[in-house]
């Protein structure tokens, strides 16, 4: 029969008896199955109450951007998951008042082993999608940066200047296009390209390592630095 009126206290009781001993609505890792009852919840249920249904629809809740791409069947109604048998009707009020009493154990299992069972395997289940999510491959952080170096004066060997700057090897520095810029008097400073790996290379140790070469190099500025 599957979930019936989700919106009333006895339908959020049988939830919460659903997910007593389940993570999910059904199998081990969110579905269209968890997207479809969630949204048959206005707002979530009360913790007190309802601990074991409030712990799920906070979970699903962290998901709720990714709704659309979860597994199962987006067109499938809320009401064909959840029990055999459910304790409820859509109109809980006309029914028969010692089938509410004998449906379902609203509440679960008074067995301690068996709540401690149930408990173990679902922080275990947590614990493995938590684990398999954060396997996923991180986003590397990269920069475009164009950097310019400045000799002392115009008698600077500026072929030099270039050969020493890439000449710095890091990992996660890669060298790019470069040019000689005029800046007045016969002077031209070398304006340069380069990427970065954002959490392996410091601009600011890079500078200090380039204006160690004192006999070329005055001063370098970051002209422009955009994020890939």
């Amino acid at each position: 029969m599957g979930f019936a009126d989700l919106l009333s206290d006895a339908g959020q009781a049988v939830l919460n008896s659903w997910l007593n001993t389940r993570s999910y609505i059904t199998g081990y890792s969110p579905s269209q199955a968890d997207v479809a009852v969630f949204k048959a919840i206005s707002s979530a249920p009360d913790a007190e109450k309802y601990p074991h249904a409030a712990r799920w629809y906070k979970h699903i809740a962290s998901f709720e951007d990714e709704f659309p791409t979860l597994p199962g069947d987006a067109s499938k109604p809320y009401t064909v998951y959840g029990p055999e048998e459910a304790a409820v009707t859509l109109n809980p009020a006309k029914a028969p008042a010692a089938a509410e009493e004998e449906d379902v154990d609203l509440f679960g299992s008074d067995d301690e082993e068996e709540d401690a069972e149930a408990a173990r395997v679902r922080e275990e289940r947590l614990a493995a999608y938590k684990a398999k999510k954060e396997a996923k491959p991180k986003t590397i952080a990269k920069s475009v940066v164009i950097l310019d170096v400045k000799p002392w004066d115009d008698e600077t060997d500026m072929v030099a200047l270039e050969k020493a700057v890439r000449g710095i090897e890091k990992d996660g520095l890669v060298w790019g296009t470069s040019k000689l810029v005029p800046v007045g008097f016969g002077i031209k400073k070398l304006e340069i390209n380069l990427v970065v790996e954002d959490e392996k290379v410091s601009l600011s140790d890079l500078e200090e390592e380039i204006q160690g070469f004192e006999d070329y190099v005055q001063s370098t500025d970051v002209v422009a630095m955009q994020k890939l």
